[in-house]
């Protein structure tokens, strides 16, 4: 289906009767995802025109469903303002989804995943190839200098990735990908790290601003309204068929209420209905609960770090004076 075709036929199920939602999910809404500290949390809307036209983002993943799934709504909010952007996915998916063989299932996962970047408006899908589940048996450092060269070679200003402070974060995967990243990034700008990139016109530039997403708790301090990306983010995370959290869910349980004598007026008359609705009420019900926590239809947490020296420099152009 296209896009403008996905769009129409979402904004046409939400103009219908009114149908009951599935509760949100309670950990999330119970603010169980979030540590405080009395840290005041920036509500982070779309904002219009291309305010970041010229900005360039990478959004990093160890496996082809994390962006989509934490983070889709918050890459479709900034390419929509301006950004270009890169999907880095750190792990060879071979592990997860269907197929006969690990081969299989790394394939059709890459195939999933250039689709996943081209719906997400990016332009390029990268694939670093490190074996799936074995990410902490690898040398971080080698990890680091690759994502360097990439940072430098794109000039990317803003990354998206996993928590390198998350809690409770069990996949070796997702906390390994997230420390390599946090260092990559603090070292980008650096001249003396790598400056052999140099010869091959590679040269040092800083990363300014880190989205930091979690499974589990951690410290909050943006929420950014994605209510006018849901759909569209629907739509990103339906791209992962192989292993994602949608795939064909919904017409399973279609089929199965059906084969019952029973029907669930959420997941509409057909299959492509249902495993849409599936998607957004149930598998991306995390996004309804902690929009609903900040007075939002739909958001995604983040720890947000934002440019060195910032508030510096805000207070000097506020309270600087003439001589």
């Amino acid at each position: 289906m296209h896009r403008r075709q996905f769009l129409g036929s979402a904004a046409a199920m939400a103009q219908s009767a009114q149908i009951p939602l599935p509760p949100a999910d309670e950990k999330a809404l119970s603010g169980a995802g979030e540590v405080s500290y009395n840290v005041h949390v920036t509500i982070e809307r779309k904002r219009p025109g291309k305010p970041h036209k010229g900005k360039v983002l990478a959004a990093i993943q160890p496996h082809c469903d994390d962006i989509p799934i934490f983070a889709g709504g918050t890459v479709l909010k900034l390419i929509d303002e301006g950004y270009e952007g890169i999907l880095i996915t750190v792990s060879d998916d071979a592990m997860a989804g269907d197929g006969v063989g690990n081969g299989e299932v790394a394939a059709k996962n890459e195939q999933d995943t250039r689709e996943v970047a081209r719906r997400l408006g990016l332009r390029e899908a990268i694939f670093l190839n490190y074996p799936n589940h074995n990410l902490d048996a690898w040398p971080i450092v080698e990890m680091r200098a690759r994502l360097v060269f990439l940072f430098r070679y794109f000039k990317v200003d803003t990354v998206i990735v996993y928590d390198p402070s998350g809690l409770y974060e069990r996949n070796p995967d997702h906390y390994v990908t997230a420390r390599a990243v946090e260092w990559a990034a603090g070292i980008c700008a650096m001249k003396w790290d790598y400056p052999e990139f140099g010869l091959a016109g590679v040269k040092p530039h800083p990363v300014s601003e880190r989205y930091y997403f979690a499974r589990g708790p951690q410290l909050v301090n943006r929420v950014v309204d994605i209510g006018d990306y849901i759909d569209q983010k629907v739509w990103v995370n339906l791209a992962n068929v192989t292993q994602g959290p949608a795939g064909n869910t919904g017409e399973r349980l279609w089929k199965k209420l059906a084969a019952q004598g029973k029907r669930l007026p959420l997941l509409g008359n057909d299959a492509e209905t249902a495993n849409r609705q599936y998607t957004k009420y149930f598998a991306l019900s995390r996004d309804r609960a902690r929009g609903v926590a900040h007075n939002l239809q739909w958001a995604e947490d983040f720890h947000y770090i934002g440019p060195a020296g910032s508030e510096w420099d805000s207070y000097i152009a506020q309270n600087a004076v003439p001589l």
